[in-house]
């Protein structure tokens, strides 16, 4: 029941299949009752104790739909680590609010909550215009890079144009993002906006706006670069929580859009395949990590 629940099957749902697979007449409150069990794992699980450092954090959001009254979307945030053992680790979902985002004191909260289960210090913060974020991740960690995503920026690109223009842009944004210097890729998008900017001049503003957070990445050695921009982990995991969010259409309460969030995260990577393919090649990173940073990982752990 807890695996179809973690697929985003309804409870109703649930108890069809139960009937037709095994002959089981299952009730939807029997159900909810099974599934419900989880929540005193769920919240073991966010208020267990983190690393003292991480090389990355990424943080990221999914829409919900909650009937609260009336349904309408809530962002359920997520935020994933890379450790320093170069696996992945999710340290916690957090409900936000509907409405115009959340703001400097939301982000407190939430990256005080990190801080206070043992997180002293990261290194690298990669997050998507979040108002308030970066303020408050400098009143948390002072030391702390805030990196605008690389592949949300792209991707953000890609919003304002014609389909077939999409691999044109690409191969002419290819050459800011991979810049060796932050003056040379002020060259790449002098070119690029030359080109594009009378079509799309709602992309130049987008880049434009968001330079200030994306050059710290132009400064990074390569094997940084590559973790940072390694969006198979953050984006498998937004692929499961959506297809169970979308296969539920809306949720009656924030609890239990929490817990369909948290069984799918649950039910990832089972077999650690994953994780093994996610620490390959870490030890160039971890060096690179090392040297950039100051030593700062080696000190966090002591």
């Amino acid at each position: 029941m807890i695996s179809l629940s973690a697929k985003g099957l309804t409870h109703g749902e649930i108890s069809a299949h139960l009937a037709e697979i095994y002959g089981a007449e299952v009730s939807k409150q029997t159900i909810s009752t099974i599934t419900d069990r989880v929540v005193e794992g769920m919240a073991e699980w966010q208020n267990r104790p983190l690393d003292p450092v991480y090389p990355v954090i990424f943080i990221d959001c999914v829409n919900v739909k909650i009937r609260d009254g009336q349904v309408a979307n809530r962002p359920i945030y997520v935020a994933l680590a890379v450790t320093v053992d170069g696996t992945r680790d999710i340290l916690g979902l957090w409900a936000g609010e509907h409405g115009d985002g959340e703001g400097a004191k939301y982000w407190m909260r939430v990256l005080s909550e990190i801080k206070n289960r043992g997180t002293r210090d990261c290194l690298i913060v990669v997050c998507d215009g979040l108002k308030g974020l970066p303020d408050a991740i400098g009143q948390v960690w002072p030391q702390t890079i805030v990196q605008t995503c690389i592949v949300h920026l792209l991707r953000n690109s890609f919003r304002y144009a014609s389909k077939k223009d999409w691999a044109v842009l690409a191969k002419d944004l290819k050459p800011v993002y991979t810049a060796p210097s932050e003056q040379a890729a002020l060259d790449s998008f002098a070119e690029f906006s030359e080109k594009w900017e009378k079509r799309y001049p709602a992309i130049i503003r987008l880049w434009t706006n968001a330079w200030a957070e994306f050059v710290p990445f132009l400064a990074f050695d390569q094997n940084i670069r590559t973790v940072i921009c390694t969006t198979n982990a953050i984006e498998s995991i937004n692929a499961r929580i959506r297809r169970a969010v979308n296969a539920r259409g809306h949720f009656p309460n924030e609890q239990a859009a929490l817990k369909c969030v948290y069984l799918a995260i649950m039910s990832l990577d089972p077999t650690g395949k994953g994780r093994k393919r996610w620490s390959n090649r870490w030890k160039a990173a971890l060096n690179a990590f090392e040297i950039t940073f100051d030593g700062r990982l080696s000190a966090g752990r002591q």
